[in-house]
């Protein structure tokens, strides 16, 4: 785990350039920034520390030389804009396919695509494509679709903008009664907070609810009373995206299922498959 956490601060120290270019960060404040970091850095506690609070810890950081509140809030609404502009494209899709469950899953594992961290470049076209006909490298979707149908109370936590678009349509296909779909308290990076949410219309198939953090991903210890008590209470979990996982992968929770895309190696390792692959999966105590 120490050595996961090492590799994965490599990858956010060499994002360091671009974010602070988009926290409007001067070269001058940016070596001092730089020089704090590398002193923090140093007094991390890997074995306590997970790789989103890390992020977390470093963008709070970045903010604190800035006056930039939300520095992705036009990749933020332009992602939202471009796949609610072709909702209708994907609702008919999923409506003219055999298995609507099937079809409406996989979209929502290809929106996985749309992020904004480092060293990522993504076509979210040829990814719908590669997904839709593709074969999951672990695939728990039958297992995923009954726990749906069992389940008293559905939570999904949600992850980027954009991405939320597709989620949005997965929600409407389940068509459950009784489905929260949770969101970060502020803006960081892509993902999707209550703003963000409203704009999809995500409350038109779910209950939304705030995670009281802002951290990347979902960190029990750090989320709100109020969210934590909906997570206990839950009778299934839906993770979202590689954040989320990372958040609780440790948790022995059949709950749990994860979907996802694998972006970067190092996760792909502890899960037995490639950087690219599809994921549905149950978390197994």
């Amino acid at each position: 785990m120490e050595r996961m956490q090492k590799e994965c601060l490599q990858c956010q120290m060499e994002s360091l350039p671009l974010r602070m270019k988009k926290f409007g960060i001067t070269e001058n404040e940016g070596r001092k920034l730089l020089a704090e970091l590398e002193k923090e850095i140093q007094q991390i506690d890997f074995e306590a520390s997970n790789s989103p609070e890390i992020t977390r810890n470093i963008l709070e950081k970045m903010r604190s030389y800035s006056t930039v509140a939300d520095p992705y809030r036009m990749e933020k609404k332009e992602s939202n804009r471009k796949m609610l502009a072709r909702y209708e494209e994907f609702q008919k899709k999923v409506i003219a396919s055999r298995n609507p469950f099937d079809t409406a899953l996989r979209l929502a594992i290809a929106g996985n695509i749309i992020d904004f961290g480092p060293n990522h470049v993504f076509n979210v076209d040829q990814v719908l494509e590669k997904v839709l006909y593709g074969r999951f490298a672990i695939d728990h979707s039958r297992k995923l679709q009954a726990a749906i149908e069992k389940a008293g109370i559905v939570l999904y936590l949600g992850d980027n903008c954009g991405e939320i678009v597709l989620d949005k349509l997965f929600l409407e296909t389940m068509g459950h009664p009784d489905v929260w779909f949770a969101v970060r308290e502020k803006p960081v990076l892509n993902d999707a907070t209550l703003k963000e949410a409203r704009e999809t219309g995500m409350h038109e198939v779910a209950k939304v609810i705030s995670n009281g953090d802002d951290c990347p991903s979902t960190v029990l210890h750090r989320v709100s009373r109020e969210f934590r008590e909906l997570y206990d209470s839950a009778d299934l979990i839906i993770s979202k995206g590689m954040g989320n996982y990372e958040g609780l992968m440790n948790e022995k929770d059949p709950r749990l299922f994860f979907l996802m895309m694998i972006k970067c190696q190092v996760i792909g390792n502890l899960l037995g498959v490639n950087k690219g692959d599809f994921i549905v999966k149950q978390n197994f105590p």
